[in-house]
C-alpha cells in the first residue's frame, strides 16, 4: 500500500494501491472524507489537474504517482452549481448595466444634453401639472428613479421578482435623492414601497415580514400625503375620479397579509374585505366594456376610462376622447423637444459641459441676431443672457466669432468631403479658390476638377511643374501656404483673446466629439429602458389587472375562516 499525502480540502493521509485506483477512485474518497460533491473536487499533482482523457481504467501508477506523492485537492464548481454561478453572476452584470444606463440616460436628461432618439421624461403631481425641480441633482434623481422603476415593473410582468426587488431598491435609493418636498407632491415612492412588498409576497419570502410591515407603514402615510385621507384630495383634483383605487385594493391585501403572518386576525380581516370590496367596485361588466369597445377604443383604454368614470359610459367616452387629444399634443411637444436637442448637439455644449439654452436662445434671436450667432455666443458665456449680449454688442469679438464660425464650417465641409483647404493649396490652388470650392460641396474628386476647370491654363502648368519638380514652384507653394497659416494664426489669436475673456471656451464640436468618444453607451440596455418608458403614461401605474390579488384575498379569508372555526 502506498500514501498519498493530501491537502486542500481535507487535509491528511490516503492509502492506496497505486496499480489498482484509478483517479475516480480517489477523488470519490478525497470527497467522501471533505463532505463535498466529487465532481466539485479537482485533484492537483505535479503543478497539473489529473485527468484520465476518459479512460476510467487509468491506473494511479500510470499517471505518474508515487508513494509519498502529494496531492492538492482544490474545490470547482459541480456542473449544475457551476451553472448556477454563471446564472448568478450573468444577473448581477445585467443589473449593474441596467443601473448604469438608467444613471446614463437620467444625467443627459438633466443636463440637456439627451440624445434624439432618447425620450422625453416628465414627473406629474395629483393634479397632471408638471413638478418643477429645484436643482439639477433634483431631476437627474427623479427621472434615474422614474425610469428603474419602470424597468422593475417590466420585471415583476415577467414575474422576474427577485431581480426586480432589486432594481426597486435602486430606484427607491434614486428617488431619496430628491428633495423631500418634490416627493411629497407625488405618490412614486410609497408605490415602489408597494412593489417591493408585493414581490415579497409573490416570493413568499416570510423573512422579509418585519420589512414588509415596515414599507407598507410608509407607502400608507405617504398616499395619504399625496392623495388625501380616503383620496379625498385625488377626487378634488381629478374631478371625482379615483384611478388609483386598484393600487389600493393590493396595498391592503398586503396590510392583511402582514397582519394574518403577525397573529393580528382581525386587523388581517377587515384589511382583506376592504380590498374585496373595492376589487368588486372595480369590476367591469362584459356588456358595459363591449359598448365602449365597440365605438372604436382598445380594451384596455376602455377599461381604465369605465373604473375611472364609476362605469358611466358618457363620462368614459369623454374621458378617452379627452385622452386621445392629450396623448396627439404630447407626441407634438416630444417632437418639438427632440428638434430642439438635436439643435442644442449642432452647438456644442459650454465649458461646464451644458447644452444651449433655447429660451435664452430664442431670446437674443429676436432681438435681430442668427441662430449661430446667439447660440455661440451663449456657448462661451455659460448661458447667461447678458455676457452673450454684451459679447454680441462689441464689434471685434462679434466679427472674431463670425470668423470662427466660419471657420468650423468649413472644417465641417472638410470632413464631409475628405479634403481641406491646405491639402488643396498643396495642390498649387490659392486659398481664396479652395474655400470657394468647398462651399459649393460635392465630393473631393469633384470639388478637384471644379479647380482645374476654373484655373486659368499658365496657373495651372505652373502648378503641374512646380509639383513635379520641387524645385521654385514647390517653394512658391511653400509661401502660399505659410501666409494662409499666418492669416489663421491672426484669428486664433483674436479667437483665443476672445475665448480667455469667456471662461476659456473651446469648440463646441470639438467638444462634442471629445465627448462622444470618451462616453461609451450600453445602447442595447438604454433601448429597452426607453421603450418601456414610451409605453407608459401617468396612469398606466394604475393599471393593475388583479388576478392574482384576488386569488390571495381569498386564501388568506379562508385561512381565517378555516382559524376561527378550529378556535
Amino acid at each position: 500500500m502506498a500514501k498519498l499525502k493530501v491537502a486542500g480540502t481535507w487535509g491528511g493521509i490516503i492509502e492506496v494501491e497505486l496499480e489498482n485506483w484509478t483517479l475516480h477512485m480517489l477523488r470519490d474518497e478525497v470527497a467522501k472524507r471533505s463532505g463535498l460533491d466529487p465532481d466539485s473536487i479537482k485533484l492537483i499533482f505535479a503543478g497539473k489537474i489529473l485527468k484520465d482523457d476518459g479512460d476510467s481504467t487509468l491506473t494511479l501508477a500510470r499517471l505518474g504517482i508515487k508513494d509519498n506523492s502529494k496531492i492538492l485537492s482544490s474545490r470547482g464548481a459541480a456542473p449544475e452549481e457551476g451553472k448556477s454561478i454563471m446564472a448568478e453572476e450573468e444577473r448581477s452584470r445585467r443589473l449593474s448595466r441596467v443601473k448604469a444606463a438608467a444613471t446614463a440616460l437620467a444625467r443627459r436628461h438633466a443636463d440637456g444634453s439627451v440624445p434624439i432618439e432618447d425620450y422625453n421624461i416628465e414627473l406629474e403631481d395629483q393634479g397632471g401639472h408638471k413638478v418643477q425641480f429645484g436643482t439639477e441633482t433634483d431631476q437627474s434623481a427623479a427621472m434615474m428613479g422614474l425610469m428603474l422603476h419602470t424597468k422593475a415593473k417590466g420585471l415583476i410582468e415577467m414575474e422576474m421578482y427577485s431581480d426586480a426587488v432589486e432594481v426597486l431598491a435602486m430606484a427607491e435609493e434614486s428617488f431619496l435623492l430628491c428633495n423631500p418636498k418634490i416627493l411629497e407632491l407625488v405618490d412614486n415612492l410609497p408605490m415602489m414601497e408597494i412593489d417591493i412588498v408585493w414581490c415579497y409576497f409573490l416570493l413568499r419570502d416570510i423573512k422579509c415580514l418585519s420589512d414588509a410591515g415596515v414599507r407598507l407603514e410608509r407607502a400608507r402615510k405617504g398616499l395619504e400625503r399625496a392623495h388625501g385621507k380616503d383620496l379625498s384630495r385625488v377626487r378634488l383634483l381629478q374631478a371625482g375620479q379615483s384611478p388609483e383605487m386598484a393600487l389600493y385594493v393590493r396595498l391592503e391585501l398586503l396590510e392583511g397579509v402582514v397582519a394574518y403572518h403577525t397573529g393580528q386576525n382581525d386587523k388581517a380581516l377587515n384589511a382583506l374585505k376592504s380590498a374585496h370590496a373595492k376589487f368588486l367596485q372595480l369590476q367591469i361588466p362584459d356588456e358595459t366594456l363591449s359598448l365602449v369597445m365597440g365605438m372604436g377604443f382598445l380594451e384596455k383604454d376602455a377599461k381604465r376610462a369605465l373604473r375611472l368614470n364609476n362605469q358611466d359610459i358618457a363620462s368614459s367616452v369623454d374621458f378617452l376622447i379627452e385622452e386621445r387629444a392629450k396623448r396627439a399634443q404630447k407626441r407634438e411637444e416630444n417632437l418639438q423637444r427632440q428638434q430642439e436637442i438635436y439643435e442644442q448637439k449642432k452647438y456644442g455644449v459650454t465649458p461646464m459641459k451644458k447644452a444651449v439654452d433655447m429660451q435664452m436662445l430664442n431670446r437674443l434671436v429676436s432681438i435681430g441676431y442668427t441662430r449661430e450667432l446667439a447660440a455661440e455666443s451663449l456657448r462661451r458665456n455659460e448661458n447667461d443672457f447678458q455676457l452673450a449680449l454684451d459679447t454680441l454688442t462689441n464689434p471685434q469679438v462679434n466679427s472674431t466669432i463670425q470668423a470662427y464660425i466660419e471657420s468650423r464650417k468649413r472644417k465641417r465641409q472638410e470632413q464631409r468631403v475628405g479634403i481641406s483647404v491646405d491639402e488643396l493649396m498643396s495642390m498649387g490652388f490659392e486659398r481664396g479658390q479652395a474655400t470657394s470650392a468647398l462651399q459649393v460641396g460635392g465630393s473631393r474628386e469633384d470639388i478637384i476638377q471644379r479647380l482645374l476647370q476654373s484655373a486659368p491654363d499658365a496657373n495651372r502648368t505652373n502648378n503641374v511643374g512646380a509639383e513635379s519638380s520641387g524645385l521654385g514652384g514647390g517653394e512658391s507653394t511653400s509661401n502660399e501656404i505659410d501666409g494662409g497659416a499666418e492669416q489663421d494664426s491672426e484669428m486664433n489669436d483674436g479667437t483665443n483673446d476672445e475665448t480667455t475673456t469667456n471662461q476659456g471656451s473651446t469648440s463646441g464640436e470639438e467638444e462634442e466629439e471629445e465627448e462622444e468618444e470618451e462616453e461609451v453607451r450600453d445602447t442595447e440596455i438604454e433601448d429597452e429602458i426607453a421603450h418601456e418608458i414610451s409605453q407608459v403614461d401617468s396612469l398606466s401605474a394604475y393599471d393593475i389587472t388583479l388576478g392574482k390579488e384576488i386569488e390571495a384575498i381569498n386564501e388568506y379569508l379562508a385561512f381565517l375562516d378555516a382559524s376561527q372555526e378550529s378556535s
